[in-house]
C-alpha cells in the first residue's frame, strides 16, 4: 500500500479543514481592521483623516493631550460613567421587582402585563421625543434639578424604558428556580422581601449581571435622546462631545475624535472583563424558560 504524497495529505487538508481556517482568519482581518485603523489614527501625530493609515509613522500621544487640553474631555467622561452606572443599577432592580412578580405571583392583568410591556418594544423610544421634551420643558421650570442638561433629568427618561425585555429576560431566569426555594423559606417565616433579596437575587445572580452589561453599553453610546436634553457644553456626554468634535471640522479633529472612542472603550471592556463569567450563563439560562 502507497503511502500519500505530501501534495496528497495537504490537498486533503484542504478539504476537510483548510477552509475553515481560511474562513476564520478572513472574518478576523474583516473585524480587526476598523479596530487597527481606530488605534493607528489616535496614534498619528497629525491627528487629520487623510493623513491616517493602517501603520501610523512617529505615533504618539499627542491626541490624547490635545482631547483633554482643547475640550472638556474629563467632564465629559464623568458624566458618561455617572450616567450609564446609575442607569444599569437602577434598570437592574426595577427589572429584577418585575420579573419576581411576574414570575411568582398569579393576579389580575399578568398576561397582559407582560404581553404589554412585548408591545410596547416594537415602538422606538425616539417617536415620544416631543412629548418628553414638552414633558420635561414643564418639569424642569418646577424642578430644575430634573430638567433640561441634567444627569438625572437624563436618566428619568431612561429609566422610562427600564421595564422593557429585560423584564422578560429576567422573568425566564426566574422561572427556572423551583418553586419550593420559596416555600421551604417561607416555612422558616421569611417575607416576601427577604425571599427575594437573600434567596432570589443571589440565585439569579448571573442574569443580573447581563442585563447590567448591556444597559450599561446601551446608555454609555446612546446618542439621539442625550442630544435633546443635554445642550451645555458642560453636560455632554462622551457621544455627545466627540460628535461636536468631528461636526464641523472631521479632517482637523479625527485623530482627537479616535483617541476618544479608545479611552471610550476602556469602561465598557472593563465591565464586560468583569462580569465574563456571567454571560454565557445568563443569556443561555434565562431562554429555558417563559
Amino acid at each position: 500500500m502507497t503511502r500519500p504524497t505530501p501534495a496528497r495529505r495537504a490537498l486533503a487538508w484542504g478539504r476537510s479543514a483548510g477552509w475553515r481556517h481560511a474562513v476564520m482568519w478572513a472574518v478576523l482581518a474583516f473585524a480587526l481592521f476598523p479596530i487597527l485603523f481606530v488605534v493607528s489614527a489616535a496614534l498619528n501625530p497629525r491627528g487629520t483623516l487623510s493623513s491616517s493609515h493602517l501603520l501610523p509613522s512617529g505615533a504618539g500621544v499627542d491626541n490624547v493631550v490635545r482631547l483633554f487640553t482643547e475640550t472638556p474631555f474629563a467632564t465629559w467622561y464623568l458624566n458618561s460613567l455617572l450616567i450609564s452606572v446609575a442607569n444599569a443599577a437602577a434598570t437592574v432592580f426595577l427589572s429584577a421587582l418585575a420579573a419576581y412578580v411576574f414570575s411568582r405571583f398569579r393576579f389580575a392583568g399578568r398576561r397582559v402585563g407582560l404581553y404589554g410591556l412585548l408591545v410596547i418594544q416594537l415602538f422606538p423610544q425616539f417617536l415620544a421625543i416631543v412629548a418628553i421634551y414638552l414633558m420635561f420643558s414643564r418639569v424642569g421650570e418646577l424642578w430644575p434639578r430634573v430638567g433640561f442638561d441634567t444627569p438625572w433629568g437624563l436618566m428619568l427618561v431612561y429609566l422610562g424604558g427600564a421595564l422593557s425585555i429585560n423584564t422578560w429576560l429576567m422573568k425566564g431566569f426566574f422561572d427556572t428556580v423551583p418553586l419550593e426555594v420559596d416555600e421551604a423559606a417561607r416555612v422558616d417565616g421569611a417575607t416576601h422581601a427577604q425571599v427575594f433579596f437573600r434567596i432570589m437575587l443571589p440565585l439569579v445572580a448571573p442574569v443580573l449581571a447581563i442585563v447590567g452589561l448591556l444597559v450599561f453599553i446601551s446608555t454609555i453610546n446612546e446618542f439621539l435622546i442625550a442630544s435633546v436634553f443635554l445642550r451645555d457644553p458642560e453636560a455632554k456626554t462622551v457621544a455627545l462631545g466627540l460628535y461636536q468634535l468631528v461636526d464641523d471640522q472631521r479632517n482637523n479633529r479625527f485623530g482627537m475624535f479616535a483617541a476618544g472612542t479608545l479611552l471610550l472603550a476602556v469602561p465598557v471592556l472593563s465591565v464586560f472583563w468583569f462580569l465574563q463569567r456571567y454571560i454565557v450563563e445568563g443569556l443561555t439560562s434565562g431562554a429555558v424558560k417563559g
